[in-house]
């Protein structure tokens, strides 16, 4: 006699309750670190007078190059501006940059990658000689030739490392295209007689873009550590402007007196960096079904 009872399988849907959100008692410490990190950067750069009351502007020679301590926990600059207060509104101008940067990498990146995967032959051919000689210069060397054109300045900053950074989403939204133009739904639309305009839009975008953001939290750190480079090298925000970059160059001729100007920023920027990395990491290794 054959048994009609549906068989339970595998692939059901999975249903929203307490056991969804039981994968989250193993989330690393390591990323529930830099997720805490995160966090409280975000927080520095929305709220910074709730942090650090301070005026970061405010001048006082008689206070100037204080040691860390009650009054001062990160010390005074030559100038006697709270390195504390600076710091804290620092990142309001490092986390703008570096998400306005990427923002604009992925939203370029990925209407390059449609058209030249989308597209195919002729099309697909320039798209990638252009990118591939784009991708033969370092980013940092590319950001620095885009602010030589264009100008300093925080908004020719974020331009600059943006435009170095679309090649490299071009190249993953353009592989990730051609892998799912091959997938059986796609070509039974397409023979179905959907238009190809229509396919693109419904199916090979939601399966390409997904896997991109998860990629732009690695961007993110990295175009905050591109901004901070330029800066340092004098083609980013000008005085005094509380930039991690730009207090890294002031602190650099102190370092032996004065250690602490430049430190700060510096320990600010690496979290910054690492913690971003990190999630990023995490979040790909999710998708890939590794963690």
């Amino acid at each position: 006699m054959t048994d009609l009872a549906p068989e339970v399988t595998d692939s059901a849907p999975r249903r929203w309750g307490p056991r969804a959100f039981s994968g989250l008692r193993r989330v690393p410490f390591g990323v529930a670190l830099a997720t805490l990190v995160v966090i409280f950067l975000v927080l520095c750069a929305l709220f910074p007078e709730l942090i650090a009351p301070k005026d970061p502007y405010q001048l006082s020679l008689l206070h100037s190059l204080r040691a860390p301590s009650l009054a001062f926990p990160f010390g005074t600059d030559q100038l006697g501006r709270d390195i504390f207060s600076r710091v804290v509104h620092g990142a309001s101008y490092s986390l703008s940059i570096g998400l306005g940067a990427t923002l604009i990498a992925v939203t370029v990146g990925l209407l390059v990658g449609l058209i030249a995967g989308s597209a195919g032959g002729a099309v697909d051919l320039a798209f990638m000689r252009i990118i591939d000689v784009l991708l033969a210069f370092p980013a940092l060397f590319m950001s620095m030739a885009v602010v030589a054109l264009i100008g300093k300045g925080s908004l020719n900053v974020l331009l600059a490392i943006a435009i170095a950074e679309i090649p490299r989403y071009a190249r993953i939204v353009r592989s990730q295209v051609l892998v799912v133009r091959q997938s059986g739904y796609v070509e039974a639309a397409l023979i179905l007689g959907q238009r190809r305009w229509v396919t693109l839009l419904r199916h090979v975008l939601p399966n390409t873009i997904g896997p991109l953001i998860v990629l732009s939290t690695l961007g993110i750190g990295s175009a905050i550590l591109s901004s901070a480079a330029l800066s340092y090298l004098g083609l980013g925000p000008k005085p005094p402007t509380p930039e991690w970059g730009l207090m890294l160059a002031e602190g650099q001729g102190y370092l032996r007196k004065a250690w602490w100007i430049g430190v700060f920023p510096g320990i600010f920027a690496t979290l910054t960096v690492v913690s971003t990395t990190v999630l990023g990491r995490y979040l790909k290794a999710l998708s890939d079904g590794r963690a």
